[in-house]
């Protein structure tokens, strides 16, 4: 980034930040005086219906739950803070706490983080962004470059962390509308990228496609992995990586598709050709060099896990789904040693003759696992096992039964808590709420006789679709830092994609679930 990118994004407005910081402080403040308040209202409060391990569960639940949404200490130590409290005021025993802290799904997510950090680490994962918007096709069309960049941001963070792909996709954007602004400048027309519409729909891009791309695989972004584990815990249901893929990939697309379609109408360019940037990308292509033995090792170990993720849905395709070929390899083989397999293969495969240094260092490797969504994840799927354990789940679920008319239809059921998931997660961590909501909706879905997987899928592709506020992910922060996306423009266009998503594509996704075999 030059010294003119950088003085840009010094302009962003002090009061919209300072505003921001005063709002959450605000919320802090007040999550941390009356979320204990109301925990111990409900502790004291005679609830019919409920055990004592169960009443005591729901109070402690109901600080955690508010702890998560306001923020007062950072969410992982609530995560860990819940399963704590339940131990010191005899809900269940300590191994019964922290046994999910355990869980296979954990090392399924740890073995992507670090295959994801070798990919940054290496650079393939900029290799693979420049690969695509350097092809033919795109050229210097402010259209194709406006589609190539969601793209690669979109194809990337399926993969790797949406934050870490709007990092690295953000300074390649902001490089073709400098790009744009020199081209103009040269043709005597001044033009300021803090106004300028492409401008806009092109970080709006950067940041909507990261989390659009999350929902293609269990890995892509927590709440896929987060509700794939409460359906295993809670349900005893396995959804496999290949299952998931096929779900996630059709929702990708059609997500993308609209998500393009509203910004370029919203945001067109007002030229048809930006001079200067294909010699800006073949400039950066040409500075990544050759493919290096570290790329080489990292993309043959990425390729490994990836084809023992997806052989699994192979066999069940060929052999059938009880087949003994499949139960065998699913013995050997389940995705979360598929992730291990990949992220170890690091460790082994060296890129010099002498052996001196492997692929990927461990102290890379420990700074790549995001240990605070580890610790959510598993604060997560301990707090929703105890929630079944104790009968609190049923009760609860028998409550939001009661609420929705006694014997809601199933599509009611799904939109509720889909609309739910994404209201909550455009104010707090998607992570958290997916946390909050998870095991809720699969009591109630268990209550109500309903499979909870169709449930389970439209909450964790409602908890990608935050796109309304710059804290509702850390790809919104990121492009909003630039200072050329008005509040007002990504609150309009946040509610237009939200409601079409959710409307067209999450629900309907779901409902197209109640009717499969799973």
């Amino acid at each position: 980034m030059n010294k003119q990118q950088e003085d840009k994004l010094s302009k962003v407005s002090d009061d919209e930040l300072l505003g921001e910081s005063s709002f959450d402080r605000k919320r802090r403040l007040i999550g941390a005086i009356c979320a204990p308040i109301c925990a111990l209202l409900v502790y004291i409060t005679p609830i019919e219906g409920l055990s004592i391990e169960a009443h005591k569960l729901l109070s402690i639940m109901t600080l955690v739950a508010l702890w998560w949404i306001t923020e007062p200490i950072p969410i992982p130590v609530t995560s860990l803070l819940g399963p704590t409290l339940c131990v010191v005021f005899g809900v269940v025993k300590m191994k019964d706490a922290f046994a999910a802290f355990a869980n296979p799904m954990i090392f399924l997510f740890m073995g992507g983080f670090i295959i994801a950090k070798a990919m940054m680490v290496n650079g393939l994962d900029k290799r693979i962004a420049y690969g695509i918007i350097s092809m033919k096709w795109v050229g210097d069309s402010p259209r194709r470059i406006f589609l190539a960049i969601g793209a690669a941001c979109m194809l990337c963070s399926g993969w790797i962390s949406n934050t870490a792909t709007a990092a690295m996709m953000f300074p390649i954007a902001l490089g073709l509308l400098e790009a744009i602004r020199e081209m103009m400048a040269a043709n005597g027309k001044e033009i300021n990228l803090h106004t300028y519409k492409y401008a806009t729909g092109l970080m709006l891009m950067t940041a909507y496609a990261c989390s659009i791309g999350g929902v293609l695989t269990p890995i892509g972004t927590p709440p896929n992995i987060i509700m794939l584990g409460f359906l295993d815990t809670l349900s005893n249901i396995h959804v496999s990586f290949f299952q998931w893929m096929v779900w996630g990939f059709v929702a990708m697309v059609i997500y993308f598709a609209i998500t393009y379609v509203v910004l370029w109408k919203m945001f067109p360019a007002d030229v048809e050709h930006i001079e200067g940037a294909q010699t800006f990308i073949r400039g950066k292509v040409k500075e990544l060099g050759h493919w290096t033995r570290a790329q080489k090792n990292t993309l043959i170990a990425f390729l490994v896990a990836v084809i023992l993720w997806v052989t699994p849905g192979f066999l069940s395709i060929i052999y059938g789904s009880e087949s003994p070929i499949l139960k065998e390899y699913n013995k050997y083989f389940p995705e979360a040693i598929a992730a291990m397999v990949g992220a170890l293969l690091m460790f082994f495969l060296p890129v010099n003759r002498s052996w001196s240094r492997m692929t990927l260092q461990w102290k890379d490797a420990v700074k790549g696992v995001e240990w605070g969504t580890l610790l959510l994840f598993g604060g997560g799927l301990a707090m929703g096992g105890m929630m079944y354990s104790t009968g609190l789940s049923e009760w609860i679920g028998a409550q939001i039964i009661a609420a929705l008319g006694g014997n809601p239809p199933e599509i009611l059921f799904i939109a509720v808590f889909c609309v739910m998931a994404l209201l909550l997660s455009e104010l707090t961590s998607h992570t958290a709420a997916t946390n909050m909501i998870g095991p809720l909706a699969i009591g109630a879905a268990a209550t109500a006789g309903f499979n909870p997987v169709p449930v389970a899928v439209g909450i964790a592709l409602s908890s990608s679709l935050g796109f309304m506020l710059p804290v509702s992910t850390p790809p919104n922060a990121i492009v909003y830092a630039s200072g050329y996306i008005p509040i007002t423009k990504m609150i309009k266009t946040g509610v237009i994609i939200d409601i079409i998503g959710i409307a067209f594509v999450t629900i309907p996704i779901a409902i197209y679930l109640v009717t499969m075999v799973i």
